[in-house]
């Protein structure tokens, strides 16, 4: 690891507090880390010769957010988040620490999407909202469109007569819905040709 100039380096057993059948962490938890930022704690300063090495441990970081997280974290708590993966059915979040939580496609907005790459790519820092913990398990499942504002707060600029851009989501029998924001979605009457996505 680049410490700004100084040399510091992680043990595999210091990279991860999740371990595989070898009682080590498995190689995939370092080979995703690299050439990212991440959280250390110091475990050890080396000097010889005129040159510093510093031990590393992020797996000590993972403890101490997970303790903290058993201790306080709750439902409606909002976080600051990396996104750190994405698959069809949700985005994955780094919510600290290297510990993760999953945000489910339907709670990123009102507006339906096909995939989380619409609203979001990897590396974006995002505020979530916790929707659930299971002290048990330490799953952690997550929120963000309430942190995107109500109905009330999202059609204040809209008024009767206007014409407006939105974009076309779902199609259903009685029309097309149509997104206005991420948290205001309007239907409109069927139209022959319009695609998913459209604006």
């Amino acid at each position: 690891v680049d410490l700004d100039g100084i040399k510091g380096i992680v043990p595999r057993a210091e990279v991860s507090a999740t371990v595989g059948r070898d009682g080590l962490p498995m190689p995939v938890a370092s080979i995703t880390k690299v050439n990212k930022k991440v959280q250390f704690k110091i475990k050890d300063i080396k000097q010889e010769n005129g040159n510093v090495e510093v031990v590393l441990s992020r797996k000590d970081v993972e403890i101490e957010v997970k303790k903290w997280m058993f201790e306080n974290l709750k439902e409606g708590m909002i976080l600051s988040g990396i996104v750190r993966n994405m698959e069809q059915y949700g985005v994955f979040i780094d919510v600290g620490g290297g510990v993760t939580g999953l945000l489910h496609i339907e709670d990123i907005s009102v507006a339906r999407i096909m995939h989380p790459s619409e609203r979001f790519k990897i590396g974006d820092k995002i505020k979530v909202m916790v929707k659930s913990f299971d002290r048990d398990t330490g799953k952690i499942i997550l929120t963000y469109k309430e942190l995107l504002g109500t109905w009330e707060d999202n059609i204040k600029e809209f008024r009767e007569g206007t014409t407006v851009i939105g974009i076309a989501r779902a199609r259903e029998k009685n029309g097309i819905f149509v997104e206005l924001r991420p948290n205001l979605v309007g239907l409109a009457d069927h139209k022959p040709g319009v695609e998913y996505g459209e604006h």
